[in-house]
Formats: C-alpha cells, sequence, structure tokens
C-alpha cells in the first residue's frame, strides 16, 4: 500500500503536521540553526522593513513610490519617464496600499491603524492618469482587499480597528468598477492599460489603441477580482475575470498544451510564441492553481495539471527552465533565462513535485552567490544577461515554500544570505536601492512598492515561529503580490464554471474551510503518474534517504561553480579583407575618413557627442570600393558583437566619505588606456577636486591642488587621452569624465569605453572613467556642499564589511548579421573613435541600426537634478545617527 496526500493550502506552512514529521529526518542533514538565531533574523527583517517603510513615509509619501538615492517621492509626470515601470503608478500612494497587511504580518498593528485612517482621508482614485490594469490589480486591488482582509480580522479579535465599516472594501469596488471598461473586448481579454477617470478608448483616454497583452497581465486577475464579488455579492467582477482565463486556455496551443508570451487581445493570435514560466506567463500558471486552491473549482486545478505535464516535458530541464516555441516545444526558444522565474520552484512545492522545486532553487542560490542578487536575466552558463536587480522578492518566496515543506535548516541558511547581501549591498541611507548593475554594485533611483508588499513578508515568516505569526497565515492565500485572501471565501457564493468531467472530482468531498489541512487518500493502486494528477506525493517515497535533498543540491552547485568558455567568432570563409579593418579605425584621422569616402561610408554627428556610419553604395568610387564597404560594415558590426561578449563590465565610483560611507554607487564607463581597475584589488581612493581649465584640455592651473588628488573634467574640445595626460602631469592619481550633454544618465544611455587618440597611450598610467551628467552632477553637488569628498575608483562596488565576491566578468551578447541592403550604419562615440561599447544592463545587442530612425530625447526637468541632489544632502545628514548605530551593528 501507498500513501498519497492532497491539499488545499496557500502557503506550504499549510501542509499537515504529518508530513512536516515525514520530513523532519531532513533537519539532520545540517546542523538546525538555534532558536535565538532565528529571533535575532527575525528583529533583523522588523528593522529592514522599519528602515525602508518610515523613509518612504517621510521622504516620499504620498507620492506613489520612493526614490532612495535623492530621498524624495517618485511623482509620475515629474520625472523623466521611465516607459512601461510608470504604468504602475496612478498618484494613488501606490506603496503605502501595497504595504498595508505588511505592517499587520510584522506586529505593527498601530501602524497600520494609522496607515489606514491615511489611506482613507489621501488616497484618491479618479486621478486622469493611465495605468496598468495587470499592476493596478495586483498591487492596488489587492492592497486593498488584503488590507481589508486584516482589518476584519483586528476587528472581529477585539482590539483595533473597531471603527472599520469596510471603508477599505468600498475603495476596492471603487477600484475594480474604474478597471472593468478594461475587459470591453470581443475576446474578453483586457486592454493592457486603463485610465482611471476616463475608461478607454474615449477622446480623453490617451488608450484603448493597443491591440496586444501578455499572458500573465490577462491570466493574473482571477483571484482579486473573484475575491472582490464575494466580498461585495457582486458576481460581475469574477465573471469578466473568469471569461478571461478561459479565453486563454482555449487559445493554448493544443498539441504542447502551452500558451505564449503575448496574444492580440481582439483576435486571439499568438503575437510571440514563445513559451516559458518567466515574464510574461508566470502569474497566468500561479493562478490557476491558486484559484483553484481559493475558490475550490476543479477545473482551475484541470487545467493546471495539463500546463504542468507540459512545462515538465518540455521546458524543464532540471535545474533549468528555457523558453520554447509553442508550436515546437523541442526547439529552444532562447538561451538566457529571466530572474522572475525564480518563484516557480515555490509553486512546485504547493504543487507537491519538491525535487525540481529544490533543484532549480539550488541553481537559482548558486547564481544569487555568484552575483549577490539574482541578475535580471542570465544565461544557461549562469554569466550575466541582464545585470539590473530592481530587489525582486521571488527568490525569498521560493525558499520560504521549500523551507515550511521540508524543514531543513538549508534554507534558513539561504534566507541569511539574502538579508546579509540586501543590507550590504542595496541599502542606503533613505531605504533600500535596486541595483544597476550586479556585477559593479551601482544603484538605480527605485525602490518599488513590491518590495515591501512582498519581501519582507516571506523573510519575516521564514525565521518567525508560529507564535511570533498575529493570525493563522494557513487561513490565507497568498496572491502573487504576496496579498493575504482568507480561504473563507470559497463559501461565498458566486458563479460557478461548469463541473469538470466525473474523473477529475476526486477532492469533491472536501471541505473548504479546513483551508489548511492536507487530506490522506489511501490507495492499493501501483504509484504512476495519475496518482499525482490531483495529489501530493507523499514524501516518503520523495525523500527515503535523508541525504537526498542534499544529494541533489550538490552536482548543480558544482555546474554553476564551473564558467564555460565564450564562443569565438567566425568569420565566413572566403571573405577578402577591405582596404581598410575595422580594428583600426579611428574617427579622427583623415587617411581613414577618406578611405571611407570612397567606399561609400560617410559620417553623421549627433546631438549626443556620438557619429554615425552610414554606408550608400550607389556614392563608392567603385564597384570594388562598395564591396569593400560592405565588408567594413560587416566587420564593424562583428566587431561590435565580439566585444560586448569580451567586454570588461562598468566601473563604479564610490563615494566613501562622511556621510556616505560607500553607500552611493555611481555607474562609470571605463577608459581604453590607463590603469586596468579590474587588475587592481584595492581600485584608487582619493579625494576629488575640479580642474582648472575644467575642460582638462590644457595644462592645470591649479596643478597644486590637483597632486595627489582625482581630477573632475568635463567632456568635450579635446580627446580623452590628452585630458588624462595634462591631470596626469598635474599630479594627479586618477581622474573622471563628466558628460558636458545635460540630462544624460546611464539609466537612458549606453556607457561606451573612452579611446585614445590614435597615438600610444602607454605613457598614461592613471584610472580614467567617465560619468553621464546626472551622476556627475550627484558628485558635483556632493563636493559643493562637503568641499572634501573622497571616492574609490574600482571595478565594482567595495564592501564596507571586506572585499566583493567574485563576480562574472563577461556576458554574452546576441551576434550581428550583415544585412545586404544599400543603406547600413553603425553609430559610435566621438570621443571615443574606436566604437562603441554598450554595456549589458539592456538586451541591445551591438550599437548597429538599419535605416535609423529619428528618436524622441526623453523630456527631463533641467532642475529636478540639482533639487534632488540637494534633498539627499539634507537628509542624509539627519539620517546620520541612525545610519552610524546600523554600522556599529553590524559591525
Amino acid at each position: 500500500m501507498c500513501t498519497v496526500l492532497w491539499f488545499r493550502p496557500t502557503t506550504m506552512s499549510a501542509l499537515l503536521f504529518s508530513l512536516l514529521l515525514l520530513l523532519s529526518t531532513l533537519c539532520r542533514l545540517g546542523q538546525s540553526m538555534s532558536r535565538e538565531e532565528k529571533l535575532k533574523l527575525r528583529n533583523q527583517v522588523v528593522e529592514m522593513f522599519d528602515h525602508a517603510y518610515s523613509n518612504y513615509m517621510d521622504h516620499a509619501y504620498p507620492a506613489d513610490e520612493l526614490m532612495p538615492l535623492t530621498c524624495r517621492g517618485r511623482v509620475r509626470g515629474l520625472e523623466p519617464s521611465r516607459g512601461d515601470v510608470d504604468d504602475a503608478l496612478g498618484m494613488f500612494s501606490l506603496t503605502l496600499i501595497d504595504t498595508l497587511d505588511t505592517l499587520v504580518l510584522l506586529n505593527k498593528t498601530a501602524e497600520f491603524e494609522a496607515a489606514v485612517r491615511r489611506v482613507l482621508k489621501d488616497v484618491r482614485l479618479d486621478n486622469d492618469v493611465v495605468v496598468s490594469v495587470f499592476e493596478t490589480n495586483i498591487r492596488v486591488l489587492g492592497g486593498l482587499l488584503g488590507g481589508h482582509s486584516m482589518a476584519v480580522m483586528l476587528k472581529d479579535a477585539g482590539h483595533y480597528m473597531q471603527w472599520y465599516q469596510d471603508e477599505l472594501l468600498h475603495m476596492a469596488k471603487d477600484l475594480g468598477l474604474r478597471l472593468l471598461p478594461a475587459f470591453n473586448t470581443s475576446s474578453g481579454l483586457p486592454y493592457p492599460r486603463v485610465n482611471l477617470k476616463h475608461g478607454v478608448r474615449g477622446p480623453e483616454s490617451r488608450t484603448g489603441t493597443e491591440t496586444d497583452t501578455c499572458t500573465a497581465c490577462a491570466g493574473t486577475i482571477i483571484l482579486e477580482f473573484a475575491a472582490l464579488s464575494r466580498f461585495t455579492g457582486d458576481p460581475v467582477f469574477e465573471v469578466h475575470a473568469r471569461r478571461a482565463l478561459n479565453f486563454l486556455w482555449e487559445k493554448r496551443q493544443r498539441n504542447s498544451n502551452l500558451v505564449g508570451t503575448t496574444i492580440n487581445i481582439h483576435s486571439g493570435e499568438w503575437v510571440r510564441r514563445d513559451s516559458g514560466v518567466g515574464a510574461g506567463i508566470d502569474s497566468y500558471y500561479e493562478y490557476l492553481l491558486k484559484a483553484y486552491i481559493l475558490l475550490g473549482d476543479d477545473l482551475f486545478l484541470q487545467r493546471f495539471n495539463i500546463h504542468y505535464a507540459s512545462i515538465m516535458k518540455y521546458i524543464s530541464q532540471p535545474p533549468l527552465l528555457l523558453d520554447v516555441h509553442i508550436h515546437k516545444p523541442l526547439l529552444p526558444a532562447r538561451t538566457w533565462m529571466d530572474s522572475l522565474l525564480a518563484f516557480f520552484p515555490g509553486l512546485q512545492v504547493l504543487k507537491g513535485d519538491i525535487r525540481p522545486a529544490i533543484e532549480t532553487h539550488e541553481m537559482l542560490y548558486q547564481v544569487t552567490k555568484k552575483h549577490n542578487f539574482l541578475p535580471e536575466a542570465f544565461t544557461t552558463d549562469f554569466r550575466v544577461h541582464w545585470a539590473q536587480h530592481p530587489l525582486r522578492p521571488e527568490f525569498a518566496e521560493s525558499t520560504y515554500f521549500l523551507y515550511k515543506a521540508t524543514k531543513d535548516p538549508y534554507y534558513l541558511e539561504v534566507g541569511r544570505t539574502v538579508l546579509d547581501n540586501l543590507n550590504r549591498f542595496a541599502r542606503v541611507p533613505c531605504g533600500f536601492a535596486a541595483m544597476k548593475d550586479v556585477r559593479t554594485g551601482s544603484h538605480e533611483d527605485r525602490m518599488d512598492s513590491f518590495f515591501l508588499a512582498e519581501m519582507f513578508k516571506y523573510l519575516f515568516l521564514l525565521f518567525a515561529e508560529e507564535e511570533d505569526l498575529p493570525f493563522n497565515v494557513e487561513d490565507y492565500i497568498f496572491t502573487t503580490e504576496a496579498h493575504l485572501l482568507p480561504l473563507s471565501l470559497s463559501l461565498s457564493t458566486a458563479p460557478r464554471a461548469p463541473s469538470p468531467p466525473a474523473n477529475s472530482t476526486v477532492q469533491a468531498e472536501s471541505l473548504p474551510h479546513l483551508s489548511a489541512s492536507v487530506k490522506s487518500l489511501w490507495s492499493e493502486e501501483e504509484l504512476d503518474d495519475s496518482n499525482f494528477d490531483w495529489t501530493c506525493p507523499n514524501t516518503r517515497l520523495l525523500f527515503p534517504d535523508p541525504a537526498f535533498p542534499r544529494n541533489l543540491r550538490d552536482p548543480i552547485r558544482s555546474a554553476v561553480d564551473k564558467s564555460c568558455p565564450r564562443p569565438a567568432v567566425h568569420r565566413e570563409p572566403g571573405m577578402g579583407r577591405p582596404p581598410l579593418r575595422a580594428q583600426d579605425f579611428m574617427a579622427n584621422n583623415p587617411d581613414h575618413l577618406e578611405l571611407l569616402r570612397r567606399m561609400g561610408v560617410s559620417l553623421i554627428h549627433l546631438k549626443d557627442g556620438r557619429v554615425q556610419l552610414v554606408q550608400h553604395a550607389t556614392q563608392a568610387v567603385s564597384a570594388v570600393a562598395a564591396e569593400d564597404g560592405m565588408r567594413f560594415m560587416q566587420e564593424m558590426m562583428e566587431l561590435s558583437s565580439q566585444q560586448q561578449k569580451e567586454q570588461l563590465p562598468p566601473r563604479a565610483v564610490q563615494i566613501i566619505s562622511y556621510p556616505f560611507f560607500g553607500r552611493v554607487v555611481l555607474t562609470a564607463g571605463p577608459a581604453q588606456f590607463g590603469t586596468d581597475l579590474s587588475k587592481s584589488i584595492t581600485g584608487v581612493r582619493g579625494f576629488v577636486t575640479v580642474a582648472e581649465p575644467y575642460s582638462g584640455c590644457a595644462e592645470l592651473s591649479n596643478a597644486a591642488f590637483v597632486q595627489g588628488r582625482i581630477a573632475l573634467l568635463q567632456r568635450g574640445q579635446c580627446m580623452f587621452a590628452e585630458k588624462a595626460r595634462h591631470i596626469m602631469k598635474a599630479g594627479a592619481i586618477g581622474g573622471i569624465v563628466i558628460d558636458d550633454n545635460e540630462g544624460s544618465s546611464s539609466d537612458t544611455a549606453p556607457l561606451f569605453q573612452m579611446a585614445g587618440d590614435g597615438r600610444n597611450t602607454d605613457d598614461v598610467t592613471l584610472p580614467l572613467l567617465f560619468l553621464f551628467y546626472k551622476e556627475g552632477n550627484i558628485l558635483l553637488e556632493a563636493l559643493k556642499e562637503y568641499r572634501e569628498v573622497e571616492v574609490l575608483l574600482s571595478d565594482k562596488a567595495r564592501d564596507r564589511g571586506g572585499d566583493a565576491h567574485e563576480e562574472d566578468q563577461t556576458s554574452p551578447a546576441s551576434s550581428a548579421t550583415l544585412d545586404r541592403s544599400h543603406v547600413s550604419t553603425v553609430e559610435l562615440d566621438e570621443s571615443a573613435p574606436d566604437n562603441e561599447e554598450v554595456t549589458p544592463e539592456e538586451d541591445v545587442g551591438p550599437a548597429i541600426k538599419r535605416n535609423p530612425e529619428p528618436k524622441e530625447e526623453p523630456a527631463v526637468d533641467k532642475d529636478s537634478s540639482s533639487k534632488s541632489v540637494k534633498a539627499m544632502m539634507a537628509d542624509w545628514r539627519e539620517d546620520l545617527e541612525a545610519f552610524q548605530q546600523m554600522e556599529k551593528d553590524e559591525l
């Protein structure tokens, strides 16, 4: 006889005590963490939350989000647009609403009550602003419903919120009604955006022309909308959410049973046919399983199981999860993974498939240890593909679920690593800053609301004992934004989908009110895949050996530790050499320019200081010269691709003097000459001073003051190498060139390597780094405010408590191919004549364009940078005392 378990929990703390007993032997694999140590880590989580939350309330509220580097609120329309990312902002105090139920879970009941009063008093939902339906649903509607659930729970307990009369629920219904116009499509799939005041497609809505949406955007509605329907008794919300889910199910690829990433909301045609479990699809699968848990409808579980079988057949290549094409699922769609798939091991735990959850989680942990955080995307050989990390919580989420399922103390140590890295690398005086580049440790001026909504919930639950919790979390389900919805909603009246086939009603006798229970079904049948369709496997069959999880983890740890060689760049056989080699080209060499002219290649000077190479084959002096020009352009493309694969990561300028103490890291571009900071263990440390003349294009008049310091220079008027020679002659130990293009930022412009001047630059022996205007202005304002500012020039930010971890130094990039058209272009930097080297922060490939179209430059408030820096300085001074205390605590 074999034992099979099935369950309807939301978190794996919801596993029946008997299941935990089966896994108790796993605790002997390593030294278990003491109760005192867990208490210390739990308190550390609370302190970190307080640091983030209080800084949002002090410096940003009522703005939607905190900008932790400049200590101010992010107000949509007052800051340069970040594109789709800003669609989450609706001028409705997003972070406060997203944080409501976190306050209760962390036993901050008085703060919760005050926060609810603030929301009711200050927040408006009728703003004339276009927002993302998906983000507004999971963050704001989910936050209001989670806050309402907590308020009702506290009121029923009789101590707090006695005045509460469902005000948050009324706000939630108001918001739900404002989202409903987005569902007015023939398919039932929602428009991706809606105007909170004017809906869609109206003359004032400024939206409604979109045709595509992501699968997750349309398929991550059911939990919030169904909860809203059952709380209010109005079925319209759940009806629309079910209709959207039904349409996605019908449009799945019937042979592979997979769904694509992007779909046309009118025709139902797949626009992007790649399929995975990461960005664009992730929470669609999550909500199918959780909709079954919350609503008790077997149809959702049946659909999830069909999808899950296909995921494990085609996408799962343990420990990897690789996208495939839905029509050819054996054909990989890409060779990299995005960080959002880190939620999937947690979902597998909820499903009951523990082995692949352990394997994938371990792979993610090793990548985390390699780079301190999960890069936004990384390759199959675990190198950085996209270098950002916006403090995503999915890895912590899966860590919590695996610990609750196994009680293996290994996952407590994983959680400790997450905590340590957040404090060492992301903590700044005004909160926690997203990582702009995990390789250098540079920051981005953002702290997304999900950081407070999710990260601290999962970390607190990981280290908390049962008696530390103000309520039984097993009575709730976590939404994708970690908002808490009561499982008692399954008892409420709501529209039900048609019943599934009779053979799929194994759990029809389930008792919905036993939300966290696990019911045992005893079967005499042989153990096969069919037994797992509706059940969570008995772990005695999965873990016959207490060392089993460790045996799964060890080979994965070894695989990630190994570095795969980079593929060589091969040239097409039979290709001749043009008269001018791309690698030898100098933009300021008259002979080279004449050779280009003969080949039909011309230079166009751009406003931002770059030049663009454009070839017109018809303007070449001969057919042979035109062919040489085509080959030159191809070489330039290949050279750009090769250099991206082999490029050094961006450098870091770290402000280490009072009151910064290394907390502010500016992303900098390297030079192709001078000291190679990647080979320096300590970097170059010194006080900064402005060179006179500021351009650095003549001998310095303040040489005595520059001696032994790092000189600040302005870009332009002469070559970078000439500037370096002048400050070297003055006795400088390093130089920082600041862009003269007002408003430029590494947020919006690609970094490049500063090139030499065509002569031998071996005589330049100091390091020279490049900062865009925004980052440079932060340094200049700090110098104006404090006069003595000390910085560290290095290949990556140094941890104040010790050396930074070793990190991967390369990032693969897509290779460029030659489009044999009559016009092809390559962009170069005027001051970097060899070619522009683009930082791999975005998946942009080589800096190559064909038939370029003019780009509209983002509008920048000229005063915003200066004002923000001054505010940052003032606030940092106020935070110094608390910060110094934190320093002592860490030591």
